[in-house]
């Protein structure tokens, strides 16, 4: 028996060296050549630009848009202004009002001095 445990004795210290011993691997290190560094520059600087220009789009997009909406505010206010004076001119055209005023600066209607025009 005793012979039965050393045997299992050196096989389980066998074993425990096996374990205790792994592999080991030498750990890589990627260095960044200066290739790659170039290139990776170049992208972020590319990235960067494209982003400013997409900013600076939007932003004229925004003044030309306000610019829109204030031209049209003012059209809607000129066309307004331009009904009422259409107004104030049919009013003012009325032909008893251009009559009263004929006769207050004392303009008389001679009928035989009228003359119809086809």
């Amino acid at each position: 028996m005793s012979s039965l445990a050393r045997k299992l004795q050196e096989q389980q210290s066998q074993q425990r060296q096996q374990v205790v011993q792994p592999e080991r691997r030498k750990a890589l290190r990627h260095q960044v050549t200066p290739g790659e560094k170039l290139i990776w520059a170049i992208f972020a600087a590319l990235l960067f630009f494209g982003a400013v220009q997409i900013v600076s789009a939007q932003s004229e997009i925004y003044t030309v848009n306000k610019d829109i909406q204030e031209m049209k505010a003012f059209v809607k206010e000129q066309e307004k202004a331009n009904g009422d004076l259409k107004i104030q001119v049919k009013e003012l055209s009325n032909y008893d009002r251009i009559m009263a005023k004929a006769r207050e600066l004392g303009l008389m209607l001679n009928e035989n001095n009228v003359k119809v025009v086809q």
